[in-house]
């Protein structure tokens, strides 16, 4: 096969450059993002690299050629290629250029019916893929009597935090309370309190397991309890476990970053499994290369997403993991977002 790498600003004039050189047959063997030439590189853009296969004419003969295969085996190669659909190859390609890994994007194109494949706009892939998506997500749920955030040091849960209660009071919802149980770090107990005294909303601190308990126990309002980020080995966390293992309508959050490994994601996974997280936030998805690895691992481990991070800006870059949110993240198209929906 003759082998050539096309490179364009979009995949569109990529594939439109390979169709008008090598035919409307060549195959796409890969799609990447690549680093633009000169300048544009130098300033961070960044190009589409197709590379498309064309088979080689046969060499021109005088006799003809008998095939002498097996009619069941003609049969079978005759029908794979009545079955190739550029346009599903098409789609495919668009996908990889999103960021998608391979499984996920043939998997969304052979899910689109042949007769909406061609020409297919990025609305369109974008539901389909929020389709696909939806036993991932939590959705718009309401608020569990006491919401826990746990996980590792650094992963954002703090902020997080007052996001989600500074949406609610935007939004004129319900009073949520807030309640530091960071006990390691000084900063980030003043750090939620300022966020509380900024929101107008009740904020208690929890420096031990008896102060956690008396607050959850008098609380009329949802809490959102902020958990120092340590060890799972620790022998606190475990006893934090035990304790909110004795009430009712408690809902755990494990919180991790969109641009962590598919090893340290498993490994962050079974560390925290004593603590049982109901539910998965990821933050941080601005600073992620490729958001898909890490839906694979939700996939796998069936944990549905609450929320997603996409900034720091508080309350302004944080979205309800539905599954239209999810499928705009994947395909590094903006969230439905807040302050659209505000």
């Amino acid at each position: 096969m003759e082998v050539k790498k096309f490179r364009q600003p979009t995949v569109k004039e990529a594939l439109s450059e390979i169709r008008e050189e090598l035919g409307a047959n060549a195959l796409v063997l890969a799609t990447e993002m690549v680093p633009a030439r000169g300048v544009r590189g130098w300033l961070g853009a960044r190009d589409v690299q197709v590379t498309p296969a064309l088979p080689k004419e046969p060499p021109p003969s005088r006799q003809p050629v008998v095939d002498r295969r097996p009619a069941d085996t003609r049969q079978g190669i005759n029908q794979s290629i009545s079955q190739s659909d550029p346009s599903k190859d098409n789609i495919i390609s668009r996908l990889l250029a999103s960021g998608l890994d391979r499984a996920m994007a043939e998997a969304l194109a052979e899910s689109i019916p042949s007769a909406e494949r061609r020409g297919a706009s990025i609305a369109q892939l974008r539901i389909a893929l929020a389709r696909q998506l939806a036993e991932l997500s939590a959705g718009d749920e309401p608020y569990a009597s006491v919401e826990v955030f746990v996980g590792p040091p650094g992963v954002g849960k703090t902020t997080t935090i007052a996001k989600i209660a500074a949406q609610e009071r935007a939004r004129g919802g319900r009073s949520i309370g807030l309640v530091g149980a960071d006990g390691f770090r000084a900063g980030a107990v003043e750090q939620l309190r300022t966020y509380a005294s900024i929101i107008g909303a009740p904020f208690r601190i929890a420096r031990t397991l008896d102060d956690l308990d008396k607050a959850l126990a008098r609380s009329r309002q949802p809490l959102l309890v902020d958990t120092a980020g340590r060890s799972p080995s620790d022998s606190g966390l475990r006893e934090l476990r035990r304790l909110l293992a004795s009430r009712e309508g408690v809902r755990t959050h494990l919180v991790m970053a969109a641009d962590t490994s598919p090893v340290s994601a498993r490994r962050i996974l079974d560390a925290y499994g004593d603590m049982q997280p109901d539910r998965l936030v990821i933050t941080k998805v601005d600073e992620a290369e490729s958001f898909s690895r890490l839906i694979n691992i939700v996939k796998e481990r069936r944990i549905p997403v609450s929320y997603v991070t996409t900034g720091q800006r508080v309350p302004e870059d944080l979205d309800r993991a539905t599954p239209l949110t999810l499928a705009s993240v994947l395909l590094t198209d903006a969230p439905t977002g807040w302050a659209a929906a505000c």
